[in-house]
């Protein structure tokens, strides 16, 4: 009897133990994050939220993630945490637009990329004009 019980009782065990070992790697998911923030060809406008600093192909993009990941129903904080905007509290709705005409535009995205190089590189790249 007792040696029957043992591989029943044996079995969930291993699978806890898997499930907690698939649980376990915040240290590769912060890893990951770091790969994601590296520049892609192509890839010419970056999330300016908070401390995000992502690279996408379009303004669109950066719009549909900054209006998904910083400012879906569970996480949006109540204030735009972008770049340089002022945190005055606002409904999830008024940030979308906010999102959408003030940071998401293809020129607002590119200004605030120019600002963000200043502040990192200094002089290092020549100006174009």
């Amino acid at each position: 009897l007792f040696l029957q019980s043992t591989p029943a009782t044996s079995i969930p065990t291993v699978q806890v133990q898997g499930q907690q070992m698939n649980l376990q790697p915040p240290s590769y998911t912060a890893a990951s994050q770091h790969t994601e923030q590296m520049k892609k060809p192509g890839q010419n406008f970056m999330c300016l939220w908070q401390s995000c600093k992502k690279w996408f192909q379009t303004p669109s993009q950066v719009f549909y993630h900054a209006a998904t990941e910083h400012g879906g129903k569970d996480v949006y904080p109540g204030q735009c945490l972008w770049e340089g905007c002022e945190p005055f509290q606002r409904q999830r709705f008024s940030f979308i637009t906010h999102l959408q005409d003030k940071h998401c535009s293809r020129d607002a995205l590119l200004a605030g990329l120019k600002q963000d190089e200043h502040g990192q590189a200094g002089n290092q790249k020549p100006s174009n004009k």
